[in-house]
């Protein structure tokens, strides 16, 4: 198949998710747009359902449409894959599919680049009827420790057969995924995010403040962080602990659980629960100590990257992605401790309260660490050089 030529020059791809919800691949998503080149690329993003993504996208300048998706579908959780339930979910899904395939047609791009696990599997067929190369961006450890074991075989088959090119969050979603040419781009941070005089300008509040930043989920150590407090009171009375996200995709459950945990250990007047907070900027600026709780070893972290080019010190969970980010020249630009560990986890909190010089001069480490290995632009240049690869590929 030869590669269709358009009249500007411009590499023209369609970016699909299945959600507008702002989680944190939505967030890397907007991000990238952002940072693209316009005299390079023409990106247009579809999502399955309406959402605050698609409004954040237009005020950036990126074309977004939505073709909807059914509820049934679109709620399934990725867990459920691979059920009797999930094979009607998949008939479902068929006229979906087909309207995707008629729209994408009609763009003719030259390339599809799926968002999401739904969107790869959704997107890989709708671009298959509109003969369309796929590249997958997965955000995703497909692993037995992070999704049911027989979704993760079943990603990692698909992994290898469907898509011409995967890219992925981090060498440890890369090391996953069971097909050894895995492209690493990292959720680049924007320069608006970054601290712009450095970490050396940074002012602790006063009294300390011990934050987690992301959506109240069991994967982000809501709890961890909340039953490691009473130790950290007990050396340091006045400090005062903020639980900074909202619940998303049915986690008001465990939002609960941690409501619930607060109240059991008496913590009302110590930890606050915020909600979700758009300038996250802002709420990092009034932390002491950024905390990373998550039990399970996540993909990436963020919120990691983004504490770093704020100046603020960092207690992470050494797993996943998470030592990626915080790897030095010298060892760790954080402290790591075990996932789903409290005691420790408390322990490394009180250790950053009793060494302030040491580790605000950590902190300043990290930021030059971060300001140069995961700013948006190196994220743009490493995915676009991908997508022309596979544009050029399919020339031959």
């Amino acid at each position: 198949m030869t590669r269709r030529v358009h009249d500007d020059g411009l590499l023209r791809v369609v970016v699909l998710d299945h959600t507008a919800e702002l989680g944190g691949g939505e967030l890397a998503l907007a991000r990238l747009c952002a940072a693209l080149d316009p005299a390079a690329v023409r990106v247009r993003v579809i999502v399955f359902s309406d959402g605050p993504l698609v409004g954040r996208l237009r005020a950036q300048g990126t074309a977004v449409e939505v073709v909807r998706l059914g509820d049934g579908v679109r709620a399934r959780s990725r867990e459920a894959l691979g059920t009797w339930g999930s094979v009607r979910a998949a008939w479902a899904a068929v006229p979906f599919v087909l309207r995707l395939a008629r729209r994408l047609r009609a763009l003719r791009p030259d390339l599809v680049h799926t968002q999401s696990l739904k969107a790869d599997v959704l997107g890989s067929a709708a671009a298959g009827l509109a003969r369309t190369p796929v590249v997958w961006h997965v955000h995703d450890r497909i692993a037995d420790d992070y999704l049911p074991p027989r979704v993760a075989r079943i990603f990692r088959w698909l992994a290898r057969h469907v898509p011409r090119v995967v890219v992925a969050n981090s060498e440890a979603t890369a090391a996953t995924l069971g097909r050894p040419d895995v492209v690493v781009a990292y959720p680049g941070f924007a320069p608006e995010q970054a601290l712009p005089d450095g970490a050396r300008d940074r002012v602790d509040p006063s009294p300390p403040v011990v934050g987690l930043v992301g959506r109240i989920s069991p994967t982000k150590g809501q709890l961890e962080l909340v039953r490691a407090a009473p130790t950290v009171l007990a050396a340091h009375p006045g400090i005062r602990f903020r639980l900074v996200g909202a619940p998303l995709f049915g986690g008001e459950a465990y939002a609960a659980r941690v409501d619930g945990e607060i109240e059991r250990l008496g913590l009302g007047d110590a930890v606050r629960v915020t909600g979700h907070v758009d300038d996250v900027t802002a709420v990092l600026d009034g932390l002491t100590v950024l905390v990373h709780a998550s039990p399970v070893p996540e993909p990436f972290g963020q919120v990691v990257v983004e504490g770093m080019v704020r100046g603020v010190p960092v207690v992470a969970t050494d797993a996943g992605g998470v030592p990626e980010i915080l790897r030095g020249d010298r060892g760790p630009l954080g402290v790591l401790v075990p996932p789903g560990d409290s005691d420790a986890l408390a322990a490394a909190i009180v250790d950053v309260l009793d060494d302030p010089a040491g580790s605000h001069l950590r902190a300043q480490d990290a930021y030059r660490l971060a300001t140069r290995r995961f700013d948006v632009g190196t994220t743009a240049d490493v995915v676009t050089a991908t997508w022309r690869r596979v544009a050029d590929r399919r020339g031959r």
